[in-house]
């Protein structure tokens, strides 16, 4: 397969379970889908798409998701999916900080154990997302829509996290001056994070391809073929290649030497 057939690649999206196969097909992307709440993540990861990585999920800003939380439950339904997506801290929600450090540590906790890609939520607590990345250490942590400063990003370069940029991040160039761009990785963060795009839907990240070209001097075929890159070193951390389907794996096995 040449590496000019790599489809586009969404590491955060929101989209309903229930949406038919063939639709999602028709958007002609991989996508990382993320869930909210585990009751929504029992239905999603008992899907079988080619191209739609459901992932298991616990928001942080939701209030039920904490409720319905449940260490035990979150163990069985990632044997399912090399995804854990959205997960994390947010501190701007109504749910005491107290409260969702409690159910992030013990995602980590699990995590530590058994690795997957992790999109992780970070809105308004940076600096106590890393806090607690650097007390529970794992493969795959993703940040997604990170707004971190300068020292921060710096943190998590370090901690070995990578960076899913939407078209509204990858706009500011202060802060796409503090990847590495081996460790950056696409998303639409469909609906929320794409409302600025001329077409709004998952899987379409070609404004953010275009704008991480510019900034890098590049392409965006070349941008692809990296964001590919990036994800298969993440796979190859977290050592849960088997979870994707066949055609994600074909993908990833046809990409040439860095």
């Amino acid at each position: 397969m040449r590496t000019s057939a790599l489809p586009p690649l969404d590491l955060h999206a929101h989209i309903d379970s229930s949406v038919p196969a063939d639709d999602l097909a028709g958007l002609g992307a991989v996508i990382f889908a993320a869930t909210r709440s585990l009751t929504e993540a029992t239905e999603a990861v008992q899907r079988h798409d080619d191209r739609i990585i459901w992932g298991v999920g616990a928001h942080p800003g939701l209030a039920r998701s904490h409720t319905a939380f449940d260490p035990d439950a979150f163990t069985q339904l990632i044997a399912h999916t090399p995804l854990v997506s959205e997960i994390g801290l947010d501190g701007k929600s109504r749910v005491p900080l107290d409260r969702q450090q409690t159910t992030f540590r013990s995602v980590l906790g699990v995590l530590e154990r058994t690795p997957r890609i992790a999109s992780i939520h970070s809105y308004g607590a940076c600096e106590q997302v890393l806090d607690e990345l650097e007390r529970a250490p794992a493969p795959g942590m993703v940040l997604h829509w990170w707004l971190g400063d300068p020292e921060q990003t710096a943190r998590a370069v370090r901690l070995g996290c990578y960076f899913s940029v939407n078209v509204s991040a990858a706009r500011k160039t202060a802060l796409l001056q503090t990847i590495p761009l081996d460790r950056v990785l696409t998303e639409t963060d469909h609906p929320f994070g794409d409302r600025s795009s001329a077409q709004p839907l998952p899987g379409n990240v070609a404004d953010v391809e275009q704008t991480l070209a510019r900034h890098h001097r590049t392409t965006p075929r070349d941008i692809r073929q990296t964001v590919w890159h990036n994800l298969a070193a993440l796979v190859r951390d977290t050592r849960c290649a088997a979870h994707f389907s066949r055609r994600v794996r074909s993908h990833l096995a046809s990409l040439p030497p860095r």
